[in-house]
């Protein structure tokens, strides 16, 4: 085989595995909008269900959790333990098997019905949009502190208005902040159904989202919580 030969069958072969790194990444990272707390609830909304989504692995697909009294208000949710995003973007709640208990399909952002009109009409939407406090761009400018829970401030940083690209805003970190923040290096934010998410070039989002009390908490929370606080 001939230098040029070797050099091409490289080339290929490093093609291929940055291709295949690539589609594992997008296949891990699939999932991660649904992180967090969503409601269920029927058509006239006298019956909820408050379910938090995660990416731990459960059964066939990803763990999920459910409120107390969810069984009550919808008992198909008892055989319910784990949830799926399909290849045709079909939300999945499964049950041990893998058998389909609930199929929706997003109608909206953020807003999910059943895939089939004949099915019993539920709905799936953000916690944060069904309690009527979720939060648009404009509502989070300003000046922020990180915290990791319980201690103090780790990091201060600025949300700006002005575009970092089509589709985040520039942030502005002041000096000072802990290796965990720096070692992020987050560059820019957005909003996305209802969360708050801080973009890295080095890694994955972080992701915030809203408790009752006006304070964001990384989700998942993982082995060190972390805190966004107005300041």
């Amino acid at each position: 085989m001939t230098r040029t030969q070797i050099a091409a069958a490289l080339l290929i072969g490093s093609l291929a595995s940055t291709g295949f790194a690539l589609f594992a990444h997008a296949q891990g990272d699939a999932g991660t909008p649904m992180v967090g707390a969503w409601e269920l609830s029927n058509a006239d909304r006298d019956k909820t269900c408050t379910i938090n989504f995660k990416l731990d692995a459960a059964g066939p697909g990803r763990a999920l959790e459910f409120q107390k009294g969810c069984a009550e208000a919808f008992p198909e949710t008892r055989d319910i333990v784990a949830w799926t995003i399909g290849k045709d973007d079909t939300l999945r709640l499964t049950d041990a098997k893998g058998k389909a208990i609930f199929e929706l399909t997003e109608v909206e952002n953020g807003l999910f019905e059943p895939l089939r009109p004949s099915e019993n009409l539920v709905f799936l939407q953000t916690q944060a949009a069904a309690q009527g406090r979720e939060r648009t761009a404009d509502a989070m400018f300003g000046d922020w502190a990180l915290m990791r829970a319980g201690g103090k401030p780790m990091c201060q940083i600025s949300l700006l208005a002005e575009a970092h690209d089509t589709d985040s805003f520039d942030m502005n970190i002041k000096p000072g902040c802990d290796s965990l923040v720096t070692n992020f290096a987050p560059k820019s934010w957005r909003m996305e159904r209802g969360l708050l998410l801080v973009l890295s070039e080095r890694s994955d989002p972080w992701r915030f989202e809203e408790e009752e009390s006006g304070t964001w908490h990384r989700i998942p929370q993982g082995r060190q919580p972390l805190l966004l606080v107005r300041q």
